[in-house]
């Protein structure tokens, strides 16, 4: 089966850890492209590619002031992401229940006396 396009799937454009590092940089407020890349340790052409990974799957929203163009998280693309590992919420919620129920399980009964 051949794997989608990075620009066209949520979840192969955050495979890149770089992506998400800007995604969490991102959550903190709107930033210019070449501070992502200082923060970054990466080229500003380097950035820009990945923000634009990022426009594209409708991670990141973009506007201009002046002459920088500023990027602010739209987190409304993550909803698949979010969708999708909530399926696994109940599996989790289960295994934690059933490991509270052996340990609680191992405490002693009774009385101390």
């Amino acid at each position: 089966m051949a794997r989608a396009a990075t620009t066209s799937d949520v979840f192969n454009a955050i495979a890149e850890p770089q992506r998400r590092e800007i995604l969490v940089l991102l959550r903190a407020g709107e930033r210019p492209v070449t501070e992502l890349a200082q923060e970054l340790g990466m080229t500003q052409p380097g950035a820009s590619k990945h923000l634009r990974v990022l426009r594209e799957v409708g991670l990141v929203r973009d506007r201009r002031a002046g002459k920088q163009r500023l990027y602010c998280l739209d987190a409304r693309g993550l909803r698949p992401v979010h969708e999708w590992t909530g399926g696994f919420e109940r599996f989790w919620n289960e295994s934690f229940d059933r490991l509270d129920a052996y340990v609680q399980g191992l405490r002693p009964t009774g009385n101390t006396e």
